[in-house]
């Protein structure tokens, strides 16, 4: 099964989308009013869900056009982090050779052990946290949203044409989601802000250990054998080698893709595998799977 194999429309992405629009308009309108609580819950989980989607988009779904693509996820139901930047990024992050470098993987967690070294004594202790599950999902959405927001603020300062550009049109899409809060939805603003800690929180337990320290590049990236809710909600990520290298393949047709491949998947990552996501909780929630400072790193 190969890229080519897929159709000019792929619905399932699409249907996805829009039962993802459906649960986050009723978390923010209806389910207000009978419980506060469940609708933030409700709302986090589509905001997570809507961040899978995003990107199922930046790598060309559903649609072969981009600019559909893209206008399928305007709406900043994830304010914090713009979609052009998201797609910028992340396609970064997919060139193999460079996975966990403090400075050149935009989506690395590892710091440089100079830098490590120099590092006052109460931030190496939120890092430190930040490194077990329960603390990536506890204080991971600040931490990295935190960090994420401090580097794009020195890109536009030295005056990053394309940066200035994602946060404009991004401006738009979170002008549309506050005219949903203030003229449709029923949430408070603070309401919708913990379900976008939630959900965020809820993304970090995917890219918790999706890639190691490792002098391959190939054996970087895991394996999470999981067919279970999580699966769905980051859309068959956990199959994560596999998404690296077939990247166009859309994710309902990754789990056969490995099925098919198993073998080889498992021998190109030198078996980076874990079961389950119970697995990875009962493992790593107040266990850090790494270190802080990269193992391997020999410096610039």
């Amino acid at each position: 099964m190969h890229e080519e194999t897929v159709g000019p429309v792929e619905w399932p992405t699409i249907l996805l989308l829009v039962a993802t629009y459906a649960v986050w308009a009723l978390g923010t309108t209806w389910l207000v009013a009978w419980s506060l609580p469940l609708a933030i819950v409700v709302t986090g989980v589509a905001i997570a869900q809507f961040s899978s989607l995003q990107h199922e988009v930046l790598h060309g779904h559903p649609f072969r056009n981009a600019a559909l693509n893209h206008a399928l996820v305007f709406p900043a139901l994830s304010p914090f982090i713009p979609f052009l930047r998201f797609q910028q990024t992340h396609l970064a992050h997919h060139h193999d050779p460079i996975l966990t470098d403090p400075y050149d993987d935009p989506e690395s967690n590892f710091q440089d052990p100079a830098v490590w070294a120099r590092m006052p004594r109460r931030l190496r202790a939120v890092f430190r946290l930040n490194n077990t599950l329960l603390g990536r999902m506890l204080i991971g959405p600040v931490l990295g949203t935190a960090l994420f927001l401090r580097g794009d603020i020195r890109l536009l300062r030295a005056g990053d044409a394309g940066v200035a550009r994602a946060w404009r049109l991004h401006a738009g899409g979170v002008g549309l989601l506050l005219l949903w809060l203030w003229g449709v939805g029923a949430m408070p603003v603070w309401a919708y802000l913990a379900a976008t800690w939630l959900g965020y929180g809820l993304l970090k337990i995917r890219t918790y250990l999706e890639h190691r320290a490792h002098e391959k590049p190939r054996a970087r990236t895991v394996i999470i054998e999981d067919r279970g809710p999580l699966a769905l909600l980051f859309l068959n990520n956990n199959l994560h080698v596999v998404h690296h290298q077939h990247p166009a393949v859309p994710w309902y047709r990754l789990p056969a893709l490995y099925a098919e491949g198993r073998a080889r998947f498992l021998a190109c990552n030198e078996g980076y595998v874990y079961r389950s996501y119970a697995q990875i909780f009962r493992t790593h929630l107040v266990k850090a799977k790494d270190p802080v400072p990269h193992p391997l790193y020999r410096g610039r």
